[in-house]
């Protein structure tokens, strides 16, 4: 059975409208979601911010917790937690960070990275 046989009732022009409406969708969910080019790291521990720094210039920051030391990395135009104590490593394994609105928390240590910018696509706290 073909899907594109007329007795079915899918004919080409359905399958392009078909295809074009998933198009739109996926090119609107991107737009609202998608934060623009991060350029600022904001670095805190126990909740109270300790750094906050360009996405200009590449340097490390180690910053102590209840756990231990933790190491955030930050290059141009991306950052992230290069070492953490945490027994899972969650934050670690979130990798770099580059759009506004992107964070790595290191629950157990009481740290977190945050990417800030011109644009931040959601307020995670208006939830």
């Amino acid at each position: 059975m073909n899907v594109l046989d007329p007795g079915t009732g899918l004919r080409l022009g359905d399958v392009g409208l078909l295809l074009a409406g998933a198009a739109c969708v996926a090119g609107l969910t991107l737009w609202s979601w998608g934060g623009g080019q991060g350029d600022t790291a904001v670095i805190r521990a126990a909740g109270q911010v300790v750094e906050t720094t360009a996405l200009t210039r590449t340097h490390t920051f180690s910053i102590g917790g209840p756990l231990g030391i933790t190491q955030v990395e930050i290059q141009p135009g991306r950052a992230r937690i290069a070492v953490d104590p945490s027994p899972r490593q969650l934050c670690v394994k979130q990798g770099w960070l580059t759009q506004a609105g992107q964070a790595a928390l290191c629950l157990p240590n009481q740290v977190s990275l945050e990417i800030r910018g011109r644009n931040t696509p959601y307020d995670t706290l208006g939830y």
